[in-house]
């Protein structure tokens, strides 16, 4: 099966799938990989291998009937579509950041080379982008609008300027967490480059952390946001909506989260249900390779530059430890003054 293997070669690296709401990620992902291994096993196969046998038939003589062996080709049962069953029956799918059944949008897959390269994006925490809707005046036990109602408020009182003012409050504590979990010296040239090119990451797991929130609509009750961050999920944008809707003296609960950029992914290199076929992943693989491979370049060099830098300085502080352990008070003293 030549063309099969050959189009599994093909299959290596990353893609994203628009995940529609209503359907776990885990069946999204099972949902391609089954598509994808129809198509493999449908290709063109190669003409069953056949064997040479010698048969014995019966042929007139002149002593009348003569037992004889006669050359004949056989197919090889044990390498017969029937009896060998599909030549492909599993891929290495691998899922990116999941969302939950409620959410939808931009959910990246790996296959092959493709489940490595998920590693390298999970370990540059890069950062997501959503578009959060809201709706002021009620709250539920989940913070979403099928959720058991607990209470209702007014909102007539809430306006987008105290809105947005709200918002630059949980941008600004953000801010200062991401700072702090990054430990980047602010007075640096390097902390300044990475602001610029906003690719200030913490070094490690993290709370969620928002990096950019603003108002794109505002018709109260309605109102819909979007959010970047790091090391979120869907249940704490959410959260995030019912705790704008308390500051603002009332309530809200969320009505839809939809991620429109997960990394170098965004909504228009996501392929639709209708997309979901070898020929569509193959080159949705081959246009994102070489921006994922620069993006990760960049991302875990910045990390590995920042890392190194706070090993250096450790080792530093170190030294100078070691520097001081047997010198006497007296003597300290002396070098003070």
């Amino acid at each position: 099966m030549a063309a099969g293997r050959a189009a599994r070669t093909g299959l290596s690296g990353l893609f994203a799938v628009y995940k529609p709401p209503g359907v776990a990620s885990i069946r999204v992902r099972d949902t391609v990989e089954t598509l994808l291994l129809k198509e493999l096993n449908s290709l063109e196969q190669p003409a069953v291998q056949q064997q040479v046998r010698f048969l014995p038939t019966t042929v007139e003589g002149n002593a009348g009937k003569e037992l004889t062996l006669t050359v004949t080709q056989l197919p090889v049962l044990a390498a017969h579509p029937l009896v060998r069953g599909p030549e492909f029956t599993h891929l290495k799918i691998g899922a990116g950041h999941r969302l939950d059944t409620k959410s939808s949008g931009v959910f990246v897959l790996g296959v092959g080379h493709g489940n490595k390269l998920l590693t390298d994006m999970y370990n540059a925490h890069l950062t997501r982008a959503y578009t959060v809707r809201g709706l002021f005046g009620k709250a539920t036990d989940d913070f979403s609008d099928t959720g058991r109602l607990i209470e209702k408020t007014t909102f007539d009182h809430v306006t987008r300027d105290k809105l947005e003012q709200i918002l630059a409050v949980i941008q600004g504590t953000n801010h200062k967490a991401l700072l702090m979990y990054s430990n980047i010296d602010l007075k640096t040239q390097e902390a300044y480059e990475l602001a610029v090119e906003g690719l200030i990451r913490p070094m490690e797991k993290t709370p969620p952390l928002i990096t950019a929130i603003r108002c794109l609509q505002f018709a109260p009750p309605e109102f819909q946001l979007e959010i970047q961050c790091l090391h979120e999920t869907p249940q704490y944008l959410r959260k995030i909506v019912h705790e704008i809707g308390l500051e603002l003296k009332s309530t809200a609960v969320c009505t839809q989260v939809r991620r429109i950029r997960d990394g170098f992914f965004t909504l228009d290199s996501a392929l639709l249900r209708t997309h979901w076929n070898l020929q569509n992943i193959q080159n949705s693989i081959q246009d994102s390779k070489i921006k994922v491979k620069v993006g990760l370049q960049r991302s875990l060099s910045c990390q590995a530059r920042s890392g190194k830098r706070h090993t250096d300085m450790d080792q530093v502080a170190e030294s100078k430890l070691h520097s001081t352990e047997g010198t006497s008070a007296s003597d300290l003293t002396h070098k003070m003054r």
